[in-house]
């Protein structure tokens, strides 16, 4: 059970999304909320739940990644925090949900 100090000391959604943009996909090179590959991040004071998505079904980096974001999310959260990070499938990723900046680093803006 958690203390209200604990409480207190609770990543926010924005947080841990910030925190993941040090995970980058090294396929491309991008990090994964540019990318549009954070689909859910859910922070309540038992669990921290984030759900990731693949470019594509056969991205050989998905543990990779997964790896990765452990490390960064590790950082923010109290050691009596469970984490659960997996890999989803559905909706599959699609570019359109890169943001501008992900679209001009793989130079796929029409800036």
């Amino acid at each position: 059970m958690m203390s209200p100090a604990d409480n207190a000391a609770l990543p926010s959604e924005s947080e841990i999304r910030e925190a993941l943009r040090y995970v980058i996909d090294p396929e491309v090179g991008v990090n994964i909320v540019d990318l549009g590959l954070v689909y859910r991040v859910d922070v309540s004071p038992e669990m921290l739940e984030i759900d990731i998505a693949p470019t594509s079904p056969a991205c050989p980096m998905g543990e990779v990644i997964l790896d990765d974001a452990r490390e960064v999310v590790d950082a923010l959260t109290p050691a009596s925090m469970a984490i659960n990070i997996k890999l989803v499938w559905e909706p599959p990723w699609d570019p359109a949900m890169m943001t501008d900046a992900a679209r001009r680093v793989l130079g796929w803006s029409d800036e």
